[in-house]
This record gives C-alpha cells, structure tokens and sequence, in this order.
C-alpha cells in the first residue's frame, strides 16, 4: 500500500467492518444444496418432505478400466487380436467368462483369454493388441443429509433441502458427513471429558467434548462405534496420534477413521463457547446432522452441526450481515489471543502500523477476564448468536 493509499485509508470517516464469521443459532432456516458429482436422476420433487437419509438424487460413474496386453500374452501379431474375439464392442461380460480364443498348428495349441472382472468390451486395438474391458457402472446416490422439504429442483443434478433448526459452526474437523443423537455427559464448556464417562450406549451419538478433545477419548469413541465427537480443542499431537499422520489444513472431510470430528474453537485447551454449549446441551437427545469438511482457502467450508427441531418459541434467525460494530461477540484466531472469546469496544478509524511494517485496521477488543487488547481486524471472526 502507497504513502497515499494510507493516507487516504486513516482520512476516512467509515468506521464499519464486515468479517465473516462461525455461526451459533438456536433457529436458523438452513438450506442445503445436494448435487451428483455427473449428471444422473433426481429422485424427488418440490415439496416433498424428506429425512436425513431419503436418496435424492442417483447416478452411475463409469467404472475402471483394466488393459490387457492379448498380443503380449499369446505371443501373436497384435493385428491378429480383433479377429480372435468370442464378444462384440460393447459387449456385457462376467469375470472368469472367456472373451477371446487362438489357436495354431491346426488346432494343436489353442489358447483363451478370460475377462478380468464383470464389465464391458470398451476397445480392441489391432495396433497394440490390447483389450480394454471398462468395469462395471459404479452406483453413486446422494441423501438429503437433512431432514425437511424440497425447496427446488436441479434437473438432472440434485435438489435444495430446507430445514429449520440450531446451527452451529466449528473451526476444523475431520471426517465426512453423518448423523446421530446429541449426547452431553459433561455440566460446563470448560470441562474435558474422560474415557470413562464414554458408555456403550453412546453407540451412534454425537458426544460432546468440553473443552478438549484427548486422542483417547476419540479412540474410545470409535470402539464403541459413535458418530461424532464434538469439543472446543484438541492438541496437535493429539490429532496426529489418532490419525496416524500428519494432516494438511488446506481441505478435510475425506479421512476414514470411523469417526467425525469438529473443534469449535481451535487448537489446545479451549472452553467450547458457552452459547455453544448452551445450544448443545438444549437439544440434547435430538437426532443431529453433522460434517467436519473443513476448507480454509477460496470458498471457505467450515465443519458445522445441524439439529432440526420444531421448537415454535424460538426466533428464526436471519442471516447476520450487520458487521461488527461496539459490542459485536468475536473470536480471535491468531496469536498470542489465538480462540480467545472477546467483544468489539472501539474500532479505530486510523491504519496502525504492525511490527512488520505494514499498516493495517485494528480493533479494540475485551478479553472476557476484563483485559484490553488491539488486534488486526483481520485476526478476528464474528460469532452469531
């Protein structure tokens, strides 16, 4: 930025800022689009009224290739393949079925070959004498995830699901979409639950955490086959005890380890917000929608938790789209106030100058044990509530 640019940056009168921010509603209108990865059949229409698990959508990707090498085999002329074929171009086979024969010295010494798998003959080259047999149509289906009515219709692709129900943001998570009861056995965000309080009958639940999910806990809750962990923190070593790597911050939710997994506040010991854990511990017992895709690059995914219910006391909220003003709830996200909870009380119109040299916006925000401090605000989220 030039001399000039900040002058004209600290001459402006705009004290008004918009971070995008992690989400805690108790009611919330959530829309979900579900599309098919290519092109297929949609299965429902506007208006219908679906559960998390209704298929919505289905399709079939074509399956792997498998190349083998005929002329190589037999030892012939690779022109010599095509005419030796038993089936077609297109052809439907089975595994072990018999697709081409040879034989020479007048029948003396014959020779089969025999498909790979069940599929179809894709291509028969007569220039390398391979045979390609494509395997089968691989079926793919997409759920709705939530439960709800069919809002609209994607011809060919999918469908929008729309739902009413608390939501709830995370930080990071692992692990794909699943679903599962609340469960709570702990009485404060600040308590770290222990292996001891995870029971058999959590089988299939959504447990939550506390203030720090241990990488005992998490293989406890695998062995008795829960869906999901939910908790404030983890350690990284933690993490990387559980999962056995290392784990690239860029994209999660592909990762197969029996359980999904979200952080709401971020890394270490940290107490799950209050509001976090107030809406939790409301609807526990109610069947959960929960994903701990996380995306931190362009088009920014964050893990989240659904739970839809029908609770016609409580408010549905509207989108935030306010900013942060004086008394705007925030989460500070990098050192050395890195998952503090704190609220916005002044945002100075004046670029301020960093260590690095640059300058750049700053707010003031206080601590909730009363502290003062000035942070980018670049550093910080805004919690909805």
């Amino acid at each position: 930025m030039s001399k000039d640019e900040i002058q004209g940056e600290k001459s402006s009168a705009q004290a008004f800022a918009y971070t995008p921010g992690l989400k805690i509603k108790e009611a919330q209108t959530v829309e979900k689009e579900r599309r098919l990865p290519i092109q297929g059949e949609v299965l429902v229409k506007q208006n219908d009224n679906v559960d998390d698990l209704t298929k919505i959508a289905q399709t079939n990707i074509p399956g792997d290739p498998y190349m083998i090498d005929a002329a190589m085999m037999w030892g012939v002329l690779p022109e010599t393949i095509p005419e030796c074929m038993e089936k077609p171009l297109g052809a439907e086979v089975k595994k072990g079925e018999i697709i081409a024969k040879y034989s020479s010295f007048f029948g003396i010494f014959k020779k089969t070959l025999e498909s790979p798998v069940d599929g179809s003959i894709e291509n028969v080259s007569k220039i390398t004498g391979q045979v390609t047999i494509r395997g089968s149509p691989i079926p793919v289906f997409v759920d709705a995830y939530i439960p709800g009515k069919i809002k609209g219709v994607i011809p060919k692709e999918g469908a929008i699901i729309e739902t009413n129900g608390a939501f709830i943001q995370g930080i990071f998570g692992i692990g794909g979409e699943t679903h599962g009861a609340i469960r709570v056995p702990i009485d404060s965000p600040r308590k770290i639950l222990t292996v001891d309080k995870i029971t058999p009958d959590m089988k299939g639940n959504i447990i939550i955490a506390g203030a720090l999910i241990t990488a005992d806990v998490l293989k406890k809750a695998v062995q008795i086959q829960a869906a999901g962990v939910i908790g404030g923190g983890i350690h990284s070593k933690d993490l990387v005890e559980f999962m056995g790597t290392e784990i690239g911050v860029a994209i999660t939710g592909e990762e197969e380890l029996g359980i999904t997994m979200i952080i709401t506040e971020g890394f270490g010991e940290l107490a799950m917000h209050p509001k976090t854990f107030a809406v939790l511990k409301k609807f526990e017992g109610l069947r959960a929608s929960i994903s701990g895709e996380t995306q931190i690059r362009a088009g920014v995914i964050r893990p989240e938790v659904i739970i839809p219910h029908k609770n016609e006391e409580l408010k549905v909220g509207e989108a935030f789209s306010d900013g942060m003003i004086s008394g705007t709830p925030i989460r500070i996200i990098r050192n050395p106030y890195f998952g503090a909870i704190a609220k916005v009380v002044r945002l100075p119109v004046e670029l301020q100058m960093m260590e690095s040299g640059s300058y750049v916006r700053v707010l003031e925000a206080e601590l909730e044990d009363g502290r003062k401090v000035i942070v980018p605000r670049a550093n910080v989220e805004i919690i909805e509530e």
